[in-house]
């Protein structure tokens, strides 16, 4: 078994062909999906605003360190697809930013 590292991916994306129906949720629950609610989660949590454009998920996944990055963040799109389409959202053009925490240099004051 090879060495697991664990990554904070967000995802980023645009709200597509939304139908009357998912606005009407998505605008209901906009308080909820706000800054206050940017957390890492290994479910992700999903936040946006009431424009209803642009929208962002921050995950945390754990694979294997020898398959870097790339393949932390085809896991993480591959929830936000799966999560965006089970709540009948339409979206597109989904990038990721990744870090690995695991590698990541902590600079501390002296």
């Amino acid at each position: 078994m090879s060495e697991q590292h664990t990554y904070r991916v967000i995802v980023r994306g645009t709200f597509d062909g939304l139908s009357e129906e998912s606005r009407t949720r998505l605008l209901a629950e906009v308080d909820e999906h706000g800054m206050s609610a940017m957390t890492f989660t290994e479910e992700g949590s999903l936040t946006y605003d009431r424009a209803l454009k642009h929208f962002s998920y921050r995950l945390v996944v754990v694979s294997d360190a020898a398959d870097g990055e790339e393949m932390a963040a085809a896991i993480a799109e591959d929830r936000v697809e799966t999560a965006l389409k089970e709540l009948g959202h339409g979206f597109k053009g989904l990038r990721s930013s990744v870090t690995d925490l695991d590698t990541m240099k902590i600079n501390r004051k002296r």
